[in-house]
């Protein structure tokens, strides 16, 4: 059965990094939860307010930072990487920092030269 929820936004961005590090789709996570939570009978905790009278801020998502002789040596991050998923199964492979950026600049210099060529064609 098919149906709509309307979550708030840190609370979906929650499901969505926790379901990507146990490597399980959205809708599998969401599942098991609902269904652990109707097994066990639980109601509905009343929502904290903090001094500002705002809902407290959501429990970070835990990951270990990298440890100066892993940055040093350039061995892999200790915490785990989110395996994302396409809408078709495959997987998007994990890219560091510096290869992001390249691929970025890659983007802006081919961006900017596609701007002067089409410059000097007026």
């Amino acid at each position: 059965m098919r149906t709509t929820l309307d979550l708030p936004d840190e609370t979906f961005r929650q499901l969505k990094a926790q379901a990507a590090l146990n490597g399980m789709k959205l809708k599998e996570l969401v599942t098991q939860l609902i269904q652990r939570g109707l097994a066990a009978g639980v109601k509905p905790a009343p929502q904290a307010v903090n001094h500002a009278g705002q809902p407290p801020d959501p429990p970070p998502v835990a990951i270990q930072r990298m440890t100066a002789e892993a940055a040093a040596t350039g061995l892999a991050p200790t915490y785990p990487i989110p395996i994302a998923r396409e809408a078709d199964g495959t997987t998007t492979p994990y890219l560091s920092n510096a290869q992001l950026y390249a691929i970025l600049d890659e983007e802006d210099l081919s961006q900017y030269q596609r701007v002067l060529s089409a410059a000097s064609g007026q």
